[in-house]
C-alpha cells in the first residue's frame, strides 16, 4: 500500500515536473518570437535613413542618375542663333546632366514654331528652351507648366513673354540679346564721320528688332543724323528692300533681326556693291559680310541660359522668381570685317 502510494506521488511529481518545463518552452517560445517580431526601433531608423536619401535625392537629382528630357526650339538657322544653341548645350553637359536633347528647327517658318511646340509639350519635356522670340512666343502659348528658357530674345516683357524682366511670375525665363545700340551708332560714326544719313533695315514684325530701331532712332537724333525705315515682311523682299537704298543713305543699321540675320548674305551683296557701310547687330551678321559690330557674343548667352537650366533641373530653383539673365558689358566686342572693308575702300585701322 505504501509502494502505491509512493509510486503514485512520484508519477504525480513527474507530471508536474514535465508542466513546468512545457511552461518553460512555451514561455522561451514567446520570448523568440517576440523578438523576432519587434524590429520597429531598426525599421524606424531605416526608415529614417531612407527618408533622408529620397530628401538628398530631390536636392540633387542629377546625382541620383535621372535622365532629363529636353526639347529645344529654335526659330532658324543662323550664326547667332547656332551659337546659342551650341552654349546652352554645352552647360549642360559641362554640368554632368544625362540628358535626351530633341532638336528642332522652324526654317524661319512661323506656322512650324507653332507646330514644333505643340510636339514638344506633348512629348513630356522636362524643360523646354527657345532660342528667339518668336519661338518662344509659341512654345508659351502652349504650355503653363512646363518650364520654358528663352534666349536671342531683346526683351522678354515686351514681348509678353513674362510679367516683368526682373520677376517672370511665370513659367518663362532666360537671357536677352539686348545689344549695346547705342555704342554702335557710336561706332558708325567712328567709322564714318561724314555719315548724313542712315537705313534702317529690319522685320517689322519682330518685336525685339522695333524695340531696337527705337533706341537707334533715339541715338541718330541725338547724333543729328537722319535716318529712314526699310522693312520687310518675308526673306524675298531683302534684296528688293536693299536695292531700293542705293543713292538714298550713306550707311545701313541692321539690329539683331532674325530675317535679316538669316540673309545677311543678300544684303552684302546688295550693299557692298553699292558701296554702303552695313553697321550689324552681332558678329554673325559681319562674318556674312556686313562691316562692322560691337556686340554680345552668343555662345555666352546660350551658355547662361544653359545654366539656368540646371538650377531648375537639379536644384530646385522657382523659375516665376529667376529674372532674365544679361551678359555684362564688359564681354561686348568690336568686330570687323577686314575684307569687306578693303571692299568698300574704308580705312579701319585706328578703330578700337
Amino acid at each position: 500500500m505504501n509502494l502505491k502510494q509512493s509510486g503514485g506521488e512520484i508519477m504525480k511529481k513527474t507530471k508536474k515536473i514535465m508542466a513546468l518545463v512545457m511552461a518553460g518552452l512555451m514561455a522561451a517560445s514567446m520570448t523568440a518570437c517576440q523578438t523576432k517580431t519587434e524590429p520597429q526601433p531598426t525599421g524606424g531608423q531605416e526608415s529614417e535613413s531612407a527618408s533622408a536619401e529620397a530628401q538628398a535625392g530631390t536636392e540633387a537629382p542629377a546625382a541620383a542618375g535621372k535622365t532629363y528630357k529636353i526639347g529645344i526650339i529654335q526659330l532658324t538657322q543662323h550664326a547667332a542663333l547656332d551659337k546659342t544653341n551650341e552654349g546652352f548645350v554645352a552647360a549642360l553637359k559641362d554640368a554632368g546632366l544625362d540628358c535626351e536633347i530633341d532638336q528642332q528647327n522652324a526654317s524661319g517658318d512661323q506656322s512650324a514654331c507653332q507646330t514644333i511646340a505643340e510636339t514638344l509639350v506633348n512629348n513630356g519635356n522636362d524643360l523646354i528652351f527657345a532660342i528667339a522670340t518668336p519661338a518662344a512666343q509659341a512654345v508659351a502659348g502652349v504650355t503653363e507648366t512646363i518650364p520654358i528658357l528663352c534666349s536671342a530674345v531683346t526683351d522678354p516683357a515686351a514681348s509678353g513673354l513674362v510679367e516683368s524682366n526682373e520677376k517672370p511670375n511665370c513659367n518663362v525665363s532666360g537671357t536677352s540679346d539686348l545689344t549695346p545700340v547705342k555704342e554702335q551708332i557710336d561706332l558708325m560714326q567712328k567709322i564714318m564721320p561724314d555719315v548724313k544719313s542712315v537705313g534702317l533695315l529690319y522685320c517689322s514684325a519682330e518685336s525685339n528688332s522695333v524695340l531696337q530701331i527705337d533706341m537707334a532712332k533715339e541715338a541718330l537724333e541725338t547724333a543729328g543724323i537722319a535716318y529712314k525705315d526699310y522693312t520687310v515682311s518675308s526673306s524675298n523682299e531683302i534684296q528688293t528692300v536693299v536695292e531700293s537704298m542705293v543713292g538714298n543713305v550713306d550707311c545701313i543699321y541692321a539690329p539683331t533681326d532674325n530675317m535679316i540675320a538669316a540673309g545677311m548674305t543678300t544684303v552684302a551683296m546688295v550693299a557692298n556693291e553699292n558701296k554702303i557701310p552695313v553697321i550689324c547687330g552681332e558678329e554673325g551678321m559681319v562674318d556674312a559680310g556686313g562691316l562692322a559690330t560691337y556686340g554680345i557674343d552668343y555662345y555666352q548667352l546660350g551658355y547662361m541660359a544653359g545654366e539656368q537650366a540646371v538650377d531648375i533641373l537639379t536644384k530646385g530653383a522657382d523659375i516665376k522668381e529667376m529674372p532674365i539673365g544679361y551678359l555684362d558689358a564688359s564681354k561686348c566686342a568690336l568686330k570687323i570685317n577686314e575684307e569687306t572693308a578693303a571692299e568698300l575702300g574704308i580705312d579701319v585701322s585706328n578703330i578700337k
